[in-house]
C-alpha cells in the first residue's frame, strides 16, 4: 500500500506540472478542425453539399459524359448487343442499369447490415463490370 501511495504521489506533481505548462488560457477556445467528409461545403446554401455528395455527383456526370463522348467519337452506331438479360442495350443503357443496380445494392446493404459501406462498394464495382461485360 505504501508503494502505491508513493507512486501516486510521484505521479501527481508531474501531471500538475504538465497542466501548468498547458495553461488555462486555451480552455474555452475552439480547436482547429481538419477535413471532414460530412461537413457542408457551403453552410448557407439551400442544399447540404458535402464533399462526399459532390464526389458522387461529379462521378455520375463524368461517367455520362464519357459514355457520350465514346458514343460520338468511337462508336457512332452505338454498339447494340443482346446480353444475358435478353435486352438489346447500348453503352448508355448499360450505364443506367449499372447505376440503378448500384443504388439498390447500397440501399439493401444499409437496410440489412448498416455501415461500413466498403463491401457494397466492391459489390457495385463487380456489378458494373458484369453489366458492361455480359448485358
Amino acid at each position: 500500500m505504501r508503494k502505491l501511495l508513493l507512486s501516486l504521489s510521484l505521479l501527481a506533481p508531474s501531471s500538475a506540472l504538465a497542466q501548468a505548462k498547458a495553461g488555462w488560457g486555451n480552455v474555452g477556445q475552439e480547436e482547429p478542425k481538419g477535413f471532414s467528409w460530412t461537413d457542408p461545403l457551403w453552410p448557407d446554401f439551400w442544399m447540404a453539399w458535402t464533399p462526399a455528395t459532390l464526389v458522387v455527383f461529379v462521378g455520375i456526370f463524368s461517367a455520362i459524359a464519357l459514355i457520350g463522348v465514346l458514343e460520338v467519337v468511337k462508336f457512332r452506331d452505338g454498339i447494340e448487343r443482346r446480353g444475358v438479360l435478353g435486352l438489346t442495350t447500348t453503352l448508355g443503357d448499360r450505364l443506367f442499369i449499372t447505376l440503378l443496380g448500384s443504388a439498390y445494392i447500397f440501399l439493401a446493404w444499409l437496410g440489412l447490415v448498416g455501415q461500413p459501406v466498403w463491401t457494397p462498394l466492391f459489390l457495385s464495382i463487380g456489378w458494373g463490370i458484369f453489366v458492361f461485360w455480359k448485358v
